[in-house]
């Protein structure tokens, strides 16, 4: 079903065309990924979409009671009230339909002609059949998950939300966005302000969302798993194209490479031409023949082919090594206040070695950056640095590592002493900074060029271990791409902080996960830690023991080394591989079998109420009616409530089965 037509909209500003002549539909279910560069129009048509803004020319034609939920990247509106209100009142009219249970409650009390108590107690069950219903599409409790999911505590649910800071109201923003379940969700950089941890669970969230999504995203694993449409913003015109992120990067190498071959074919064509018109054009009996080939030379539509997109390009030099112990954490502890952020951390740094912190937001992973760079002092214990170390730190927020006051071309020349005026001017080039723009204050700048400042400082004094926290922030997904390139190419050691799932998955070969007061170190990237973590509850749930990769963070430095299984372990485990699946599956089934016998209960009592609810004789009574309408409604949300959990169960079985090769 389609519930918005675009039809031949047009957005120009004074000596700039963001689009022309855009048309598509957008139906149920449809998930759209916008790309393009910074400034190439993705906000302006999340903005159309959102009836913030009218186009230049052409409609935009939204089908009837179409609800749209718009994430901006920076989210300005001030909630009232606490959390989990702010989130649970969000829902259109529930609070208008509280209020109106409460003003005919009081009205009933004091009604005293029969016709009058009559007709409120039909209202008042009315209002009552209302809300329960409303209540049964939006539960409470599904406001408490999609909190918990996106990192808040419980603890959390009373606080005002005018106490959170910026990134923590962007995410009660979103949660409101995603309570209130609308038919067009329109996300622009949803992940800027989350964590990994939150953004696993956005993922998954997004995957049961059963309205259209239209996103914006500088991470190509988190388009490339939500999207299935792509609308690419080029140099020759907005595009369409099926398929999620790799479809349309592929879709576009292949345009290129065929239209590239039919330029170079025409332009073939055309010199041999131009050849026969020059040997003949001074023949009497070749003339005619020369004159149809310059004919046909000016009535040939030159094919063109795709214009380059401006974007960073660049690559890091060789570094020179540094020992092949980097850093050794001794007993290091770091805490702010009373309460300690981590304690007895013991690990290493190997030389080469890639490693992603991950950990929820507030849990230490920029101070562990800030104490490895030397920006911070730890409060117990070392941080031993080893031989020949140059550090090369990118902070997260960068006013820190940047001079408001100074030019583009002088702060980057702050970096490089011994480099010329001209070689610096081609530093910032490859970061498009060119011709006069070098001469723009920082303190001007976006953050995504901002972003681009500190990468060209990196770029021409890179030091052999790079510190960077949250690198793409701010920049788009060509930028990105072309960052996490060049840092495959790097020889030196990388720690980083990151949201970014692609960028930890292509460049992390360690992961730090910083939780519960510790540090546990695991092997390889951000996919086989998930992996890793779903083999241990896989193994938990079937109450058998697993190899634990994972190395904590008070224990001895040493190399991770997988076992090697013998042959007598691998038939062991062939024989008990049945008795292991129903171990892990059993108790799954059992509860499923349990909910099932719930929920039957509930839904013949259900259909009971609702007979008796139907009967008009009940709301004469005005203690009865109202009685049994608030046990419907909390029958109903009892029974979505186990619904619900069946749901889950299901989903749970099922992935327990695929992790266990048998789905």
């Amino acid at each position: 079903m389609s519930i918005v037509n675009i039809i031949n909209i047009a957005m120009i500003f004074p000596g700039r065309t963001l689009f022309q002549g855009l048309s598509f539909q957008i139906d149920t279910g449809d998930r759209i990924g916008l790309v393009g560069p910074n400034g190439s129009g993705k906000t302006t048509l999340l903005r159309l979409l959102n009836r913030e803004i009218q186009p230049e020319s052409g409609e935009i034609v939204f089908a009837k009671g179409i609800r749209v939920g718009y994430l901006p990247q920076d989210v300005d509106e001030e909630s009232e009230g606490k959390l989990l209100e702010s989130v649970v009142y969000s829902v259109p009219s529930r609070r208008e339909l509280e209020l109106k249970v409460m003003e005919l409650e009081n009205l009933l009390d004091k009604a005293t002609a029969q016709e009058q108590t009559l007709r409120l107690t039909q209202d008042l069950g009315d209002a009552h059949q209302a809300l329960a219903e409303l209540d049964l599409s939006y539960p409470r409790y599904e406001a408490e998950k999609i909190l918990l999911g996106l990192g808040f505590q419980q603890r959390d649910f009373s606080r005002p939300v005018a106490s959170l800071s910026g990134g923590w109201k962007m995410r009660a923003f979103l949660a409101r966005l995603l309570y209130q379940k609308p038919d067009l969700l329109l996300l622009d950089e949803p992940t800027n302000h989350l964590d990994v941890p939150s953004v696993k669970w956005l993922e998954d969230y997004l995957y049961s969302f059963r309205g259209a999504l239209v996103l914006v995203s500088h991470d190509s694993n988190f388009l490339n798993r939500q999207t299935n449409r792509t609308i690419g913003f080029e140099p020759e015109g907005v595009r369409i194209y099926a398929g999620n992120y790799a479809a349309y990067i592929k879709a576009r190498e292949e345009e290129r490479s065929v239209l590239e071959a039919k330029a170079k074919n025409q332009e073939q064509k055309i010199k041999e031409a131009q050849r026969f018109v020059e040997r003949f054009k001074a023949k009497a009996s070749k003339a005619r023949q020369a004159q149809s080939k310059i004919k046909l030379i000016k009535k040939m539509e030159l094919i063109k082919t795709f214009k380059k997109q401006k974007t960073i390009h660049f690559k890091f030099p060789p570094v020179e090594r540094s020992g092949r112990i980097v850093f050794t954490l001794e007993n290091l502890a770091k805490g702010f206040g009373t309460e300690p952020l981590y304690s007895e951390v013991n690990l290493s740094v190997i030389r080469g070695d890639r490693i992603a912190v991950i950990g929820p937001n507030g849990c230490g992973k920029t101070t562990l950056l800030k104490l490895l760079a030397g920006e911070l002092e730890p409060d117990y214990g070392k941080i031993r640095m080893g031989h020949g170390v140059k550090i090369a730190y990118f902070a997260q927020h960068h006013s820190e590592m940047l001079r408001n006051d100074k030019t583009v071309l002088e702060e980057v020349a702050q970096s490089a002493p011994d480099m010329s005026i001209g070689q610096i001017r081609n530093v910032c080039g490859a970061f498009l900074f060119s011709g006069n723009e070098v001469e723009k204050l920082v303190g001007v700048l976006s953050g995504g060029e901002r972003a681009r400042v500190l990468l060209a400082k990196l770029l021409v004094n890179p030091g052999n271990v790079m510190i960077m926290d949250e690198p793409t922030n701010h920049l788009d997904i060509v930028s990105s791409e072309t960052l996490i390139e060049s840092l495959q190419g790097y020889n030196g050691t990388l720690i980083f902080v990151s949201h970014n799932t692609s960028f930890i998955n292509r460049l992390a070969t360690k992961i730090w996960d910083v939780s519960g007061h510790t540090i546990i170190e695991y092997p390889g990237n951000l996919d086989e830690y998930y992996d890793h973590l779903a083999r241990k509850a896989a193994a938990e749930t079937s109450s058998e023991p697993v190899e634990d990769q994972g190395r904590v963070s008070g224990q001895a430095p040493e190399e991770v080394k997988p076992r090697r299984k013998s042959k007598k372990d691998l038939k062991r485990e062939r024989a008990e591989r049945r008795r292991q699946i129903q171990q892990a599956l059993n108790p799954i089934e059992l509860t499923i079998h349990e909910l099932e016998e719930q929920i039957s209960a509930l839904e013949n009592r259900q259909a009971q109420l609702e007979e008796q609810l139907s009967n008009p004789e009940v709301f004469k009574d005005s203690q009865k009616g109202p009685a049994l309408a608030q046990e419907y409604k909390e029958n109903k949300e009892n029974l979505d409530k186990l619904l619900y959990e069946w749901e889950e169960k299901h989903q749970e079985l099922e992935r327990v089965k695929k992790e266990l090769g048998i789905g």
